[in-house]
C-alpha cells in the first residue's frame, strides 16, 4: 500500500517547530477575568493552549473539551449563540478547553514539525488531563471530544493514559472511523498527487488569492454549490477537497457562517497517511510501529477497547456527511465484542457533523443529550 511504503518523515521537512507561539485570542462574550489562559507545553516541548473558564464558585465537576482537527476551542465558545460552555456553566460544571497541536489557534498545521495523531494521544491529551487534575484534585473530570479529538482520545483511553474519567462524550467518530467510498478514494488519490506540491489546503480564499496554486481546488469545490462563499464551498461542499460535507448548511446562523474561515483552518496533507491507515483499518491504529517512544499506545485501539474504564456516549448527526454511520457501527461492535462496557449511542435528527456544536439550534437539540449523560455521573 502506498502509505505504508512512504513514511511521513520521507517528505521535505517543514520549518522547525516553534515551541512558544502566541495563540490567537479566543472570541467569546464572557467576562475576560473569568477566562484563564494557562501556560502549557506537551512533554515533547510543543506549546499548546489550555484554558479554564472560572465558574465563580468552587467544587464543581470539571469537563475537558477537545476540538477536531483544524478547529479550536473557539468552536465551544461561539459568541453569537448559546454555546456548549454556556450550557456547562449553567448546569454546574467547570469547563476546560484544550487547543491540541492541530488547533486553528496554533501554527503547526502550516509551519513547524510534522506530527501524527500518535503525538496527540501520547502527549497532548494525557498532559492536559494531568494538569487539570493538579488543579481540581479528586473532583470528577469528564471529556467531551469532537471528530479527530475523539479519535485521539480513544487511543489515549485504550492505552490507559487517562484513567479514572467520570465519562466521555464522543461526537462524530470514535473507535471505528468509516468514510464514504468517494471520500476515501479522493483522500487516497488526490492526497498523493497534492502532497508533492503543497503542504496544506487552505480554507480562506481571500488570503491565497485568485492566482494561487489553490485556485483549481477552490474551483472544484464550487461545482454544484448552492452557496457563493468559497470558504463554505470548500468546507460544506468538499471538506478540503475530499468530497465530504462538514455540516448541514441551513443549521448555521449567518454570523457563524461568516466566521467559518476563523473557526476552521488549513488542513495539513502530511497527516493523510496516518488518517488513511486509520480509515482503511476501520479502527484507530498507531502510526509509529518501530519508534520506541510510542510503545505505550496500542497498535490497534479497537482490540484494546477492554481497557476503557469509563462510560461512553457516542453522538452523531443523522446527516453526518464525513463519518457516516461510524458511531452506530462503533456501538454495535462494542456491544458484541466488549459487552461489559457502558456505551450508548444517540443520533441527532437533521444534523451533520460540525453543526452539532456550531448549529444555531444545537443548545436545544444536542447539548441536552450531553448534559443528561454527564449529569448521571456527577
Amino acid at each position: 500500500m502506498i502509505f505504508r511504503t512512504t513514511p511521513v518523515t520521507a517528505r521535505r521537512p517543514l520549518r522547525r517547530v516553534r515551541t512558544a507561539p502566541a495563540l490567537r485570542p479566543l472570541r467569546h462574550r464572557l467576562d475576560p477575568a473569568r477566562v484563564e489562559e494557562i501556560p502549557f507545553q506537551a512533554p515533547d516541548g510543543v506549546r499548546l493552549g489550555l484554558t479554564r473558564v472560572d465558574p465563580g464558585d468552587s467544587g464543581r465537576p470539571a469537563v475537558l473539551l477537545l476540538h477536531g482537527h483544524t478547529a479550536s476551542a473557539d468552536m465551544f465558545l461561539l459568541p453569537e449563540a448559546r454555546n456548549l460552555v454556556d450550557s456547562l456553566l449553567d448546569d454546574g460544571y467547570e469547563p476546560w478547553l484544550l487547543d491540541w497541536r492541530g488547533s486553528r489557534r496554533l501554527p503547526y498545521n502550516e509551519t513547524g514539525q510534522r506530527y501524527t495523531y500518535d503525538d496527540v494521544a501520547l502527549y497532548d491529551i494525557p498532559a492536559a488531563v494531568s494538569r487539570i487534575r493538579e488543579r481540581i484534585g479528586d473532583r470528577p473530570l469528564s471529556v467531551v471530544a469532537h471528530c479527530v479529538g475523539a479519535l485521539a482520545l480513544s487511543l489515549s483511553l485504550t492505552a490507559g493514559l487517562v484513567p479514572g474519567l467520570a465519562g466521555v462524550v464522543s461526537q462524530g467518530v470514535f473507535l471505528t472511523p468509516k468514510l464514504a467510498g468517494r471520500t476515501s478514494l479522493r483522500m487516497s488519490l488526490a492526497g498523493e498527487l497534492l502532497r508533492s506540491r503543497v503542504d496544506h489546503i487552505p480554507v480562506d480564499f481571500r488570503k491565497v488569492g485568485l492566482r494561487s496554486r489553490y485556485t483549481a481546488l477552490f474551483a472544484l469545490a464550487s461545482r454544484n454549490a448552492s452557496c457563493p462563499d468559497p470558504t463554505c464551498q470548500i468546507l460544506h461542499n468538499s471538506a478540503w477537497g475530499t468530497g465530504a460535507s462538514l455540516f448541514v448548511h441551513e443549521n448555521l446562523a449567518e454570523a457563524t457562517h461568516d466566521r467559518l474561515a476563523e473557526l476552521l483552518g488549513p488542513a495539513p496533507l502530511w497527516i493523510l497517511p496516518h488518517l488513511r491507515r486509520i480509515e482503511l483499518a476501520r479502527t484507530v491504529v498507531r502510526w509509529h510501529d518501530t519508534d520506541q517512544r510510542y510503545r505505550a499506545l496500542p497498535p490497534n485501539a479497537l482490540d484494546a477497547a477492554g481497557r476503557i474504564d469509563t462510560p461512553v456516549l457516542l453522538l452523531s448527526g443523522s446527516e453526518n456527511g464525513l463519518w457516516g454511520d461510524s458511531q452506530r457501527l462503533c456501538h454495535d461492535i462494542l456491544a458484541h465484542r466488549q459487552p461489559q462496557l457502558d456505551v450508548r449511542y444517540t443520533e441527532i435528527p437533521g444534523y451533520g457533523h460540525l453543526d452539532t456544536f456550531l448549529g444555531r439550534g444545537a443548545a436545544l437539540d444536542v447539548f441536552g443529550h450531553i448534559l443528561e449523560f454527564l449529569g448521571e455521573r456527577r
